[in-house]
């Protein structure tokens, strides 16, 4: 038997036995060597604090009710499998793969489990890794995406100006894209200390905390009062929406990224007019992407796979703590849930 991560109910995580299925003659058996979580849109399931969560579950919170037959798999009665990505060694491989071989590194999606069961004919969710260094990298895949996403929807160039709201994994990121693409200043804001240092650490050249200083006004003064030209949002904050309108360069673009809540007492006249501001919304797995047909998911996938597979990206300090797998139930309950202040994305080790 073996193990994996689920929320048995809402808020509290725990532990499930199971048993693997044969593998099919497409498919590919690893064995689970490294795994993370996705701290923000999976925390808001594991508390059923959305519409979406609370319309598929039952008052008792233990019934899943399929809507049809191509629910998520991982969604079973009442238990809802967590993490995000994982890196693992092939173990097992089915008569007709031939593109992989045992002892193979691979990096997917899914749940924080043991074992995984994939087809091995979908290159963009089965990525061989070439170096186990770069497993915190690799976990990495799901935010980078949606960080290239944000950078390209807001058309960050070189000397151009930048600011990035919100330092959790998409953000660390955005910030490291749009510094290797020659952009100055690119400034980052964040309320949590360590956040901004890591930033800072990898190649943003200031560091705000919109809870000491009127982030707005700091933008425009550290851009000779000019304002930058793109902002990439990532908090969902509203007071980040705002600051953002107030510090952004006449006919500048916001690129927003973050999946926000309802937002009240929001003002869009005053700065919001008078800079001619521009907002998109940015989902790289919306499709189709603005640029398409030349740009698609797929090219987004591959790019950033490359990206982070040959020194462009640095995610070492994005990945922490790293937990033993026999500690992740109540590390997930304190890392993603309770202290999400205390990590960015926590990775497990098996």
């Amino acid at each position: 038997m073996s193990k994996m991560l689920v929320a048995v109910e809402p808020r509290v995580a725990g532990f499930k036995e199971y048993t693997d299925r044969p593998i099919q003659e497409d498919e590919i058996k690893c064995k689970v060597l490294y795994a993370a979580p996705k701290h923000g849109t999976e925390v808001t399931e594991f508390r059923a604090s959305s519409v979406h969560v609370k319309e598929r579950y039952d008052s008792e919170w233990q019934l899943f009710v399929p809507r049809d037959e191509n629910e998520d798999p991982d969604i079973v009665f009442g238990e809802w499998n967590l993490g995000n990505q994982w890196v693992g060694e092939v173990i097992e491989k089915g008569s007709q793969v031939t593109e992989y071989e045992l002892g193979d590194l691979i990096c997917s999606y899914g749940g924080i489990r043991e074992t995984q069961i994939i087809k091995a004919v979908d290159n963009y969710r089965c990525r061989r890794l070439p170096d186990l260094k770069l497993w915190k990298n690799a976990v990495c895949y799901d935010p980078a995406q949606f960080a290239l996403g944000g950078v390209r929807d807001g058309h960050v160039r070189p000397g151009d100006a930048v600011a990035v709201y919100g330092l959790g994994a998409i953000g660390q990121i955005a910030a490291q894209i749009c510094k290797r693409l020659g952009a100055s200043p690119v400034i980052v804001i964040d309320p949590i200390a360590h956040r901004r240092e890591i930033a800072v650490k990898n190649g943003a050249d200031y560091a705000l905390d919109p809870g000491q200083e009127d982030v707005g006004l700091r933008v425009k003064e550290l851009t000779h009062k000019r304002g930058v030209d793109v902002i990439i949002e990532t908090s969902g904050h509203v007071s980040a929406l705002q600051s953002g309108l107030r510090g952004l360069a006449y006919g500048g673009t916001i690129s927003f990224v973050a999946f926000a809540k309802p937002f009240p007492m929001l003002e869009l006249g005053r700065e919001a007019h008078f800079n001619n501001a521009k907002i998109v919304f940015s989902r790289a797995c919306s499709e189709p992407l603005p640029d398409y047909p030349r740009w698609d998911r797929h090219r987004i996938e591959d790019t950033c796979w490359e990206m982070l597979t040959n020194g462009y990206l640095n995610c070492e300090d994005i990945i922490f703590p790293v937990v033993d797998f026999a500690e992740a139930d109540r590390a997930y309950e304190k890392y993603v849930d309770q202290e999400p202040q205390s990590s960015i994305k926590m990775g497990v080790k098996f």
